[in-house]
């Protein structure tokens, strides 16, 4: 007889079965070294920027995410200015320190991925990643100045859990910006920026990315949603139950796993 998921372990959907015994979610990984762990936090750099360009997240130039190196905490890999995300490898990866120098790579890195990065990096400790792009439907909802409404399962992981940037002064430049961009996020895995777009954070490049991809779509649920009627919210709390159960770091690190595979088995020359 099929049992369904209980104990400390079920922070996901509790639909998810398992034959014979109760299911407890892997866990990310552990590493013996520096070394190691930058690698792997390299490669799924690239593969979340793949998954972006697959997803059409992708607006020219625009766009960025970041992971903190292990070692040196205050620099960041950063995906090389001008090149497309679908054809970014992990060689292709720059490293950049809090001054905005390039310490590894050949390529210049966007001034506007380095005022708002290098500020969000500098005011989450506890964060490894960090996910913006000029998505159609986030800066499509993010015109609204308006936070996301627990309207579906899969926003409820960002009920009371994300915040609004309710500005726009251009392309964000400075460093003094983004500074007011990772205070508008505050401790949340997330933020709206008015007029601009999504930005997440995470625990691991995996769950930052996540965390974009499942955001983006409920900016697109919402706006599908509201144009067809009146919406029905979840109470609140039901809604802060099912952020527990699907918005918590481990749930965002494991749901990115299928599509980590998926797009390395697609395209295996990202780890070149």
């Amino acid at each position: 007889m099929a049992e369904a998921i209980s104990g400390p372990g079920a922070t996901m959907d509790a639909a998810i079965i398992t034959p014979t015994t109760p299911f407890k979610l892997p866990q990310p990984p552990t590493f013996k070294s520096a070394e190691e762990e930058r690698l792997h936090r390299k490669q799924r750099l690239a593969a979340a920027f793949r998954l972006f360009a697959k997803f059409g997240f992708d607006e020219g130039v625009a766009g960025h995410i970041t992971a903190r190196d292990p070692e040196r905490a205050d620099h960041f890999w950063v995906n090389p200015f001008g090149v497309d995300f679908s054809q970014i490898r992990v060689s292709d990866l720059v490293l950049v320190n809090d001054q905005g120098e390039v310490v590894e790579g050949e390529s210049p890195v966007n001034a506007a991925a380095f005022a708002i990065h290098s500020s969000v990096h500098a005011a989450r400790p506890d964060c490894v990643a960090a996910a913006h792009a000029h998505s159609m439907y986030g800066k499509s909802w993010s015109a609204l100045g308006r936070s996301l409404e627990p309207i579906t399962q899969d926003a409820c992981a960002f009920y009371e859990d994300h915040s609004v940037f309710n500005d726009f002064t251009g392309v964000v430049y400075d460093t003094a910006e983004g500074q007011r961009i990772a205070a508008a996020l505050g401790n949340h895995k997330a933020v709206i920026l008015r007029n601009h777009g999504l930005l997440t954070v995470g625990k691991t490049v995996d769950e930052a990315a996540w965390w974009f991809i499942t955001m983006e779509r409920s900016c697109q649920a919402q706006l599908l949603a509201q144009a067809a009627g009146e919406l029905r919210l979840i109470e609140h709390e039901s809604a802060k139950l099912t952020c527990q159960q699907v918005g918590s770091t481990t749930a965002g690190w494991f749901q990115f796993q299928p599509l980590y595979a998926r797009i390395t088995r697609e395209q295996p020359d990202l780890f070149d």
